[in-house]
């Protein structure tokens, strides 16, 4: 059995896409997945799972969401490991900078830098983002609500192709506790 974090894209934001944490819960546990729970309003939920292939979690969950909520919803689903393996590859220095200032946008697929070429990395200063695995990372000083950086990061032709979901330092901390072996 595996731990898993399910990260659902745009629920419960501005009155959109309302989907009930515990009806979330429910949904999940008649999948048939163990010890579910959801953390915050804003679409994480943790789940243990036969070890299974993570992209066929992810789908057949958004499938079941579009059936029972009646409206699609992009899902990712990364296992404990690569979690922990996202918080540890931070290259901006997390002890030292608050929950705010720091995210990581959660990607579907691999990305390169040539995705990114066009954005002229000065032009944000202090504003910064780095690439890892299947993640990008940003440092926004004055939180993602005021950066310009993250604005022209989310524009849909940067993630064209991808499904992408940014969460901030607090909740990355957290899924990977909640999703901890024995959690």
């Amino acid at each position: 059995m595996t731990r898993y974090a399910a990260l659902l894209r745009g629920i419960n934001v501005g009155g959109n896409k309302k989907l009930p944490m515990a009806e979330l819960r429910t949904l999940m546990s008649g999948l048939g997945y163990d010890s579910v729970q959801t953390y915050l309003q804003s679409g994480q939920a943790v789940f243990t799972a036969a070890d299974a292939d993570a992209d066929s979690l992810a789908a057949e969950l958004t499938g079941a969401i579009e059936e029972r909520f009646g409206f699609p919803v992009d899902v990712l689903v990364r296992d404990h490991a690569y979690l922990k393996a996202v918080e540890a590859a931070c290259p901006f220095p997390a002890a030292e900078l608050t929950a705010k200032q720091l995210h990581v946008t959660y990607l579907s697929a691999p990305v390169t830098a040539e995705r990114y070429a066009d954005i002229d990395p000065a032009a944000h200063l202090p504003e910064e983002f780095r690439l890892g695995d299947r993640a990008l990372y940003l440092y926004a000083p004055d939180g993602l609500g005021r950066s310009k950086l993250a604005e022209v990061l989310s524009r849909p032709r940067i993630h064209k192709g991808l499904i992408a979901t940014t969460r901030n330092w607090n909740t990355v901390v957290k899924l990977v506790e909640l999703t901890a072996p024995g959690a």
